[in-house]
């Protein structure tokens, strides 16, 4: 039973709006960890590769080192920016006037929440047992999914049962160029532990968030074949 009040919100309504919330993350307000440990305990009811349960939680709320990853994520930030495949990329290059403004916005919010990172009062950081960096070969593609797939499910039950909550998420994965800082920062054993986001947690400002613009499911789904 949620002692956190809940969102009027139909299930599908839920599905269709969480967002990424990045310049609506309220800075100022406390989240209570009564609030992230019933989202966590919902996160815990989601899938997981032969029921293995080899996920882990970090909960970051230390001032000083929610300070210590926005650097790490800054650091990458500014590596992001010029990749293939940045949003700021897509900006530049989109043919669409409403794609463009559409990206326009993302990168305006993305910009936002990296100069902003050390002031959400929640970062989690979600990980699971075990590492594929030397995995090769035909197997590899199948240890990824079942790895990712063993974690990535109670994440976004995580983050829908936020947003039910009237709390905030984004996924973001930049810190994790310096995966390895990251751990010795916060004591993951790195040789054993595979981190996989980094997620921040606040209450947002309104509720009021739309579905997206999104692709026309014609130019997505397959059926039968490619």
């Amino acid at each position: 039973m949620s002692t956190t009040p809940l969102l009027d919100l139909s299930p599908d309504e839920l599905l269709s709006t969480t967002r990424a919330v990045r310049k609506r993350l309220d800075l100022e307000r406390p989240v209570p960890m009564e609030a992230v440990r019933e989202c966590l305990s919902l996160a815990l009811q989601a899938p997981t590769g032969s029921n293995a349960q080899g996920w882990h939680f970090v909960l970051v709320t230390q001032a000083e080192k929610r300070r210590a990853l926005a650097e790490l994520y800054r650091k990458a930030f500014a590596v992001y920016r010029d990749m293939p495949v940045s949003a700021h990329r897509a900006e530049s290059e989109a043919a669409d006037p409403a794609y463009a403004a559409q990206m326009t916005r993302v990168v305006s919010s993305a910009e936002h929440l990296a100069e902003n990172l050390e002031r959400v009062p929640v970062h989690l950081i979600p990980c699971v047992a075990g590492r594929l960096d030397q995995v090769q070969g035909p197997g590899a593609v199948l240890a990824q999914a079942s790895l990712y797939g063993s974690i990535l499910p109670a994440v976004w039950s995580f983050m829908l049962a936020a947003r039910s909550r009237g709390l905030g998420t984004a996924w973001t994965t930049l810190h994790l160029m310096h995966e390895k800082e990251a751990a010795d920062l916060l004591g993951i054993p790195y040789d054993e532990i595979t981190q996989v986001a980094l997620v921040p947690l606040a209450w947002t400002i309104g509720t009021d968030f739309k579905p997206a613009r999104r692709k026309p499911m014609e130019d997505v789904v397959h059926l039968n074949e490619w």
